[in-house]
């Protein structure tokens, strides 16, 4: 996992949110995270474009980070 440079962020919510109805309200719930907390908003944004199917590996990190997950852990998942 780590070797990718790239992770699609409806694979990215379907390990996070594995109990989520389906990939949209998945995607829905990390949306609303993500925009709880500003500061992780801003720290995404600055790493890259948002705007896109998928995140990097800088953004993937920032977002393990604020859910308390390693790496290790996440490629468990």
């Amino acid at each position: 996992m780590i070797n990718r440079r790239t992770i699609l962020k409806q694979e990215l919510v379907t390990k996070l949110y594995p109990d989520s109805i389906s990939v949209k309200s998945a995607l829905q719930q990390l949306r609303r995270e993500i925009e709880v907390c500003p500061d992780l908003k801003e720290k995404i944004a600055e790493a890259g474009n948002t705007k896109r199917h998928y995140y990097n590996k800088q953004q993937l990190s920032l977002i393990l980070d604020h859910f308390c997950i390693t790496t290790e852990e996440f490629d468990e998942l």
